[in-house]
């Protein structure tokens, strides 16, 4: 009774909370390995500084509203993508991007399912447009800075993009964007959008940008229609 007692006070079975794994080899020292939690919780770290507190993060899909139509689709593509992922995930079309109307759930739905990956130990890294795209302008002339920005932004194994092209955009803004989306898209790097904007509207902003995370997201296009009644906040 007591060892099952002190077995719940782990947050990680497998290491203990120690942090390394020992694995015993015969006629030689025992190896001491990282444990899969130690890069988890550098992510968590990551997402905390981002302003999102993964641990008590209420974005979650038990706690996401339903309240007509469309959010009950919006809902459903998220679970039925998360359910998908593994099959999808290599491929061209392994993406996700909820659109449209202002308060309707885009950004929780992508954060409910970038906690799920989180926890799954996968490489979950969160991109704030506006926060992300200013700092690295105001450091574009410090080379080491902007190359390790951009690479953490390009290579993670999903890649959040918040509130994308938020407030007004100059072609430096797309051309950061280009540069982080392209990488990604030949490099079938998934990708879970959340913006105010249409798919159209998205290309029409820039054709190169928005073709690309169409491509990607064309199986989950998650569109939510300009119209008051699709704001949960106003109810």
């Amino acid at each position: 009774m007591r060892e099952q007692e002190q077995k719940t006070l782990y947050k990680c079975e497998k290491c203990r909370d120690r942090g390394w794994i020992i694995i015993p080899r015969e006629h030689a020292q025992a190896l001491f390995v990282k444990c899969e939690c130690q890069n988890v919780n550098k992510v968590k770290g990551q997402w905390k500084e981002s302003g999102i507190k993964v641990d008590m993060c209420k974005y979650t899909f038990n706690n996401y509203k339903v309240w007509n139509d469309f959010s009950r689709k919006a809902k459903d593509s998220a679970s039925s993508y998360y359910v998908k992922f593994e099959v999808i995930r290599y491929s061209r079309h392994n993406s996700i991007i909820f659109c449209g109307q202002v308060g309707a759930g885009k950004t929780h739905l992508a954060v409910a399912l970038c906690l799920n990956f989180l926890e799954s130990g996968l490489n979950v890294v969160y991109l704030p447009y506006r926060d992300v795209v200013t700092s690295i302008k105001q450091n574009m002339l410090d080379g080491d800075y902007y190359a390790n920005i951009i690479n953490k932004y390009q290579v993670c194994d999903v890649l959040l993009i918040d509130d994308l092209f938020k407030g007004k955009i100059n072609e430096s803004d797309i051309n950061i964007m280009f540069e982080i989306i392209n990488y990604r898209y030949y490099n079938c790097l998934p990708i879970i959008v959340s913006t105010e904007f249409t798919m159209d509207k998205l290309l029409d902003i820039d054709e190169g940008v928005g073709s690309r995370i169409y491509e990607m997201c064309k199986r989950y296009v998650v569109e939510i229609p300009k119209n008051i009644e699709n704001n949960y906040r106003l109810r």
